[in-house]
């Protein structure tokens, strides 16, 4: 049983097919099968079953994916603690983000990376928070900036920023310098879907006072929510940061409550694993950027 072995089987499983696997391996489908022949031979166990979707592991193949990663996990931070004996560590990084926040910090992060770790390899994942969350427990992210997450035993969280959320309606509306929780029922709805951050958020803190919006249509993303409010279709709930495109300083907006709703964005790290000179540089490049400035 060789690391690389067990390299390909975790990717193959996370990939759910062989062939996106060798495609993500950047390896022939015939040659990432055999090793999973001989990895299979090896344990006298069969660790996948081929289904018309792809590939799902067995009851052994469970059980080994668990101890793989592990495993892997341990080479990995193995291999970066004698990389960090160089004045420069080379290594990979992985950090997630949700996709309003990479369209903005992206840039700025990934130029100040290149500055100070000419030597390592960043890459940023988005997607939504909660899921999110739940590829930084599964150890597949090494940071994450993340909305309002959930609490959990396995990560610690430290507050970046705070915003306020606000009423925002189509252009040329109407609104009242401050909109009460009770009056939002009255204003037609376009909000993200669950599972969302700003959702939830909302979700909770009017349903626990019986408040019940009038919700017209669901997105799967904030911008896509300001475009219906663009044309009118309804108004929004997000916060100031999340209007910063083109056209946006058109929205009339009004701020809620009292109580104001706040939601946070934080950064996220694993308390299991030890951080590297790599995850605590980019970790503080992270506290570092001007979120106030999006």
């Amino acid at each position: 049983m060789e690391l690389r072995q067990l390299q390909y089987f975790v990717t193959v499983v996370d990939a759910g097919s062989f062939s996106r696997g060798a495609a993500v391996l950047h390896l022939a489908q015939p040659s990432l099968s055999r090793q999973i022949a001989l990895l299979e031979e090896d344990l006298g166990q069969r660790l996948l079953v081929r289904t018309g979707r792809g590939v799902t592991p067995t009851e052994a193949g469970a059980a080994l994916l668990v101890h793989a990663r592990a495993m892997l996990d341990i080479s990995r931070r193995a291999r970066d603690e004698l990389q960090e004996m160089d004045e420069s560590p080379g290594g990979r990084i992985v950090v997630g983000m949700p996709p309003r926040v990479a369209l903005d910090l992206s840039t700025p992060l990934v130029r100040r990376f290149r500055e100070r770790f000419p030597r390592a390899v960043i890459t940023v994942l988005e997607g939504l928070s909660v899921a999110l969350r739940e590829s930084m427990i599964a150890g597949q992210l090494d940071l994450a900036l993340l909305f309002d997450p959930a609490a959990s035993p396995q990560l610690a969280f430290q507050p970046l920023m705070r915003e306020k959320l606000l009423l925002v309606a189509p252009p040329k509306s109407k609104l009242p310098p401050r909109v009460s929780l009770a009056a939002l029922a009255n204003y037609p709805m376009v909000l993200p879907s669950a599972p969302n951050a700003i959702r939830h958020l909302l979700d909770s803190v009017l349903g626990s006072r019986g408040i019940q919006l009038k919700v017209l249509a669901e997105v799967g993303a904030v911008r896509t929510a300001v475009a219906l409010v663009q044309t009118g279709v309804g108004c929004t709930v997000l916060p100031e940061s999340a209007l910063g495109a083109s056209g946006d300083e058109l929205l009339p907006r009004a701020p809620i409550g009292p109580p104001s709703i706040w939601n946070a964005l934080v950064l996220a790290t694993p308390k299991a694993r030890p951080g590297t000179r790599l995850t605590r540089g980019t970790a503080q490049l992270l506290q570092e950027l001007d979120f106030r400035q999006r």
